[in-house]
């Protein structure tokens, strides 16, 4: 944890372009590691879990950070710093026993990830890898997974891409405005999910306008570039169905908390390589193929 914290604290400096503090801070994260590891590792071994591996490579990727730092290498000390937060998290999903909340029961119909997933978007620019956090969003993170699985956005394009705003997929052809299920035959719809650190299970179908929570801070903000977010109508916050949508800003220009999206929409994942490829990509690009490389195993079709 004080790991996580330490490196979610480099925004500031990176914005202000302080890169010796962030030399110091990438050695300060380095010297936790080396102070702790064991224990995290001892830990680990008590729950049946074997992090050898994982602990050298974050070894590995804080070696990275700090040299980017000293280079003055702001989209490497960026790509190293999304990659260090992926694999932190991925950790804290191997060592998390059980689900943390439970989910209403009104949306037990609808697929849910009981933890992580990692997801490869196949482009015709390039690949991008991505991290689906089911912990924080389980009914959308599981509608995305779901989909995926269904080959659902193999072939589609991205409908909408404004530059340096937003990319957006998961509009199928023909006349449905989403997925519709097989086995209903009707439009399947996700409610909007946003989980705040002082809730112990996210907010169903309430905006934080709604609930006259202006300062708040999602646990999942789009506050860094490759944020993926679920899509919903101007008109209804629950009538997402398929299309998502990945966030193009910088983090810099937009801190969590401080920008138009959150509390308004749900994040539910994030990109973790192959970001360079997002500012590239247009409206003349689309999804090739769409797979689940890990995680699979924590869907589940319905409550």
């Amino acid at each position: 944890r004080d790991l996580q914290h330490t490196m979610e604290g480099s925004r500031t400096d990176l914005r202000a372009k302080r890169w010796s503090s962030l030399t110091k801070r990438s050695r300060r994260l380095q010297r936790l590691l080396n102070e702790g590891g064991a224990a995290i590792q001892a830990d680990a071994q008590q729950r049946g879990v074997d992090v050898e591996e994982q602990l050298e490579r974050l070894g590995e990727l804080l070696l990275r950070l700090e040299q980017a730092a000293a280079r003055q290498d702001r989209p490497a000390f960026l790509a190293a710093r999304a990659r260090i937060l992926a694999l932190i998290g991925s950790m804290e999903a191997d060592l998390v026993q059980g689900f943390p909340f439970s989910i209403p029961r009104q949306y037990d119909a609808l697929p849910r990830l009981l933890g992580r997933a990692q997801v490869r978007l196949h482009t015709t620019a390039g690949d991008l890898l991505t991290v689906v956090d089911g912990y924080n969003a389980p009914l959308t993170a599981g509608a995305f997974v779901d989909l995926v699985q269904r080959g659902f956005y193999d072939g589609l394009s991205f409908n909408r891409a404004e530059a340096f705003y937003i990319l957006q997929t998961g509009d199928p052809e023909g006349e449905a405005d989403g997925f519709v299920d097989p086995r209903t035959g009707q439009l399947r719809t996700i409610p909007l999910e946003i989980r705040i650190a002082s809730e112990e299970q996210p907010l169903y179908d309430l905006t934080f306008e709604d609930l006259g929570l202006f300062k708040e801070t999602p646990v999942l903000p789009f506050s860094a570039r490759g944020a993926m977010g679920w899509a919903h109508s101007s008109a209804a916050v629950d009538d997402g169905s398929s299309q998502f949508f990945i966030f193009l800003f910088e983090s810099e220009l937009t801190p969590a908390g401080l920008n138009l999206i959150d509390g308004r929409f749900a994040a539910f994942g994030y990109v973790v390589e192959g970001a360079d490829l997002l500012v590239k990509l247009t409206s003349t690009d689309r999804i090739l193929e769409a797979t689940v490389i890990s995680g699979a195993e924590n869907l589940r079709a319905h409550g």
